[in-house]
């Protein structure tokens, strides 16, 4: 029979069905787990999941009854790969779950932005309507999303996704080159051209030695002075004090940002410590926490371990 230990559960909601594997098995689960709790937790298991908890070469190794690693997410930067590929330890992880919800997460905050609904909505708050005694007011540009051009940074089903929606609402689309690239593949721009005609920027590329801090003080000073950026990539794409001074300079006009160069974030992060800011958005890594892909993300971790344990091993890495 096998041992499944979920290390840190609480990364999914509580409502979410995890479908029970058809395999026998015994299963255990924990919302957290620290460092020093790995060890004990997984001394007897034969499959490990883990969405963030760390999975190094020094702990891998203490744990010989180990067969599979289920990564309940797409990135697997916590675990260990190589030292997996050298010891013939499969790891699986989740894909294409999040085509829905993370596109349309992105389009909810470039509507929110181009038309600065979080501005508005502070200034009910602190009292403008009253202060202008009109029936409506101005004191934010309102832009529309139709005709506007979206930029996209990164060919993946993300990005193709987001392309889908915003050609649906009117937008134009273009997708950017790698950035330094020699060679603009066919249906590409530059990432400069890209950078200057862009209305809305979206980061949808890998995080690796090449693309950190891939939009900072120079990128920015390229965009239209109108322009927004949203991040729902990964948190290491921007450089966030530089996007904080571009956004109080108006050097662009807003930014949504999903994701953090250090989850969670506290206030030691210069977008959380100007979370007050009109012309910016946050939300803590949920674009991809729509229900049903939650749920689909469920679905498919139980289905990489029944295709492993049939001997038909799916989503290798």
């Amino acid at each position: 029979m096998e041992k499944i230990v979920f290390l840190d559960s609480a990364t999914i909601p509580a409502h979410i069905r995890i479908p029970a594997p058809s395999f026998p098995h015994h299963w255990e689960s924990f919302e957290t787990t620290l460092p020093e709790q790995v060890l004990e937790r997984l001394a007897d298991a034969t499959i490990v999941i883990a969405n963030k908890v760390v999975l190094n070469a020094e702990t891998l190794s203490k744990l010989p009854s180990l067969k599979l690693i289920a990564v309940s997410a797409t990135g697997y930067n916590n675990v260990d790969v190589d030292w997996c590929h050298a010891n013939s330890l499969p790891v699986c992880n989740i894909r294409g779950y999040a085509t829905r919800s993370v596109p349309e997460h992105v389009m909810a905050l470039a509507f929110a932005l181009r038309r600065n609904l979080n501005a508005y909505h502070r200034d009910i708050e602190n009292g403008v309507w009253k202060e202008k005694n009109q029936f409506c007011f101005f004191t934010h540009p309102i832009g529309d999303i139709a005709d506007a051009t979206l930029g996209i940074i990164g060919s993946g089903s993300l990005g193709e996704g987001v392309a889908t929606l915003a050609k649906a609402v009117g937008m134009t689309v273009i997708r950017s080159e790698r950035k330094g690239a020699a060679h603009i593949r066919e249906g590409y721009v530059p990432f400069e051209t890209m950078l200057a005609q862009a209305d809305v920027v979206t980061l949808h590329c890998p995080l690796n030695e090449n693309t950190t801090n891939l939009m900072s003080t120079r990128e920015f000073a390229q965009m239209k002075s109108s322009a927004i950026l949203i991040n729902a990539g990964r948190g290491g794409l921007v450089d966030e004090q530089a996007l904080v001074e571009a956004l109080k300079a108006g050097v662009i006009a807003g930014a949504g940002v999903d994701v953090f160069t250090q989850e969670p974030a506290t206030l030691s992060n210069p977008l959380l410590a100007h979370a007050g800011m009109p012309n910016l958005i946050l939300t803590p890594h949920v674009a991809w926490g729509s229900d049903s892909s939650i749920q689909t993300l469920a679905n498919q971790l139980t289905e990489n371990m029944d295709a492993f344990i049939k001997g038909a091993p799916q989503n290798l890495i």
